[in-house]
């Protein structure tokens, strides 16, 4: 597919090829809990029914979010500061972004997402919208170091990584410590970071939350093992595995996993896997937090966090992070 054309539009594809697909699929295999990342849900079919998912009644995590972008998005905007370069980790369909872009008028906006063809879609749609903003779009996997392009053609003073949804919660402690540090060495001294956060609640509707009575999230989980039949010549049996989705309240996290429905056998690119009955595909966790909790995971990654966004039920969070200037 060929990138579309706009005048203030750019792509720029830096994301691994197949084969990290395969290796990664092959590794999470090898373990006695298999696994999955979650990255890999987001191809074209797995970002539209994560784009159904957030329509759901149960799924409160969306509209919330949406709700303290419509209400705080001024303040985000003066805290961020002027003429900065807006940088979207997992864009998506960007249905928060206008928000933001609209109140603080950055100099630029760089969405990254893994999902090639869904990332064109939406970034030429934003440009069109917003034909005075350089969008320069860029398919990679955020969750693996990341360097990206100059962007010499535009004018900024600060870069500020926004990352919205609870997509943060998918890391453990270890790897959401390696993220944050990441995101700082991407935006530099007295860059910042934008970072939704779903908040610690009553189990009951988290457990609703991944266990849609539509099965909506059911296929989303499944369309992975869909999508390792289709890119990489597997052979699961779909009719074979089930969605399986609880709240590991010591942990703090909800666990999604594949349940195998019978002792079966799959091959992947000439490996044989051995299933027992009842045994799982371990595919993502969502860590939930309270404030004091991930503010001190910030600090430990080497960010301030100077400013928080909450909504009146204290489900969903929006936190500020700064990365400090040296000797400051």
């Amino acid at each position: 597919m060929n990138a579309p054309s706009a005048a203030n539009y750019r792509f720029h594809d830096l994301a691994p090829n197949v084969s990290s697909f395969l290796d990664d699929v092959l590794e999470g295999f090898s373990h006695v809990q298999k696994r999955l990342s979650a990255k890999y849900f987001y191809d074209e079919r797995g970002s539209e029914l994560f784009e159904a998912i957030c329509d759901l009644p149960e799924y409160y995590p969306t509209r919330t979010e949406l709700g303290i972008m419509r209400q705080h998005a001024h303040s985000m905007a003066t805290r961020i500061g002027p003429k900065a370069l807006l940088i979207e980790y997992g864009s998506g369909s960007s249905t928060k972004t206008p928000i933001l872009i609209d109140a603080m008028q950055p100099a630029g906006y760089v969405p990254i997402d893994i999902s090639r063809d869904h990332l064109m879609q939406s970034a030429l749609a934003l440009a069109q919208a917003h034909p005075e903003l350089p969008v320069r779009a860029v398919c990679a996997d955020y969750t693996r170091q990341l360097v990206l392009p100059n962007f010499d053609d535009i004018d900024f003073q600060r870069k500020v990584v926004y990352f919205p949804g609870s997509t943060i919660g998918n890391f453990d402690r270890n790897e959401t410590d390696r993220f944050l540090r990441q995101i700082a060495q991407v935006v530099g001294a007295n860059g910042g970071a934008l970072i939704g956060v779903d908040l610690k609640k009553d189990p009951a509707a988290l457990h609703a939350a991944y266990n849609d009575a539509a099965g909506v999230t059911a296929a989303f989980n499944m369309n992975v093992l869909a999508r390792i039949n289709r890119e990489l010549g597997g052979d699961f049996d779909l009719n074979g595995f089930r969605h399986h989705a609880f709240y590991d309240e010591y942990l703090g996290r909800i666990e999604m996993h594949l349940l195998s429905l019978r002792t079966q056998a799959v091959t992947i690119a000439t490996k044989r896997f051995a299933f027992r009955e009842g045994e799982t595909i371990h595919t993502e966790i969502s860590c939930k937090y309270n404030i004091e909790e991930f503010q001190a995971i910030a600090r430990h990654a080497g960010l301030a966090a100077t400013d928080v966004w909450i909504d009146p039920a204290r489900l969903f969070s929006v936190h500020h992070l700064t990365v400090p200037l040296v000797g400051a």
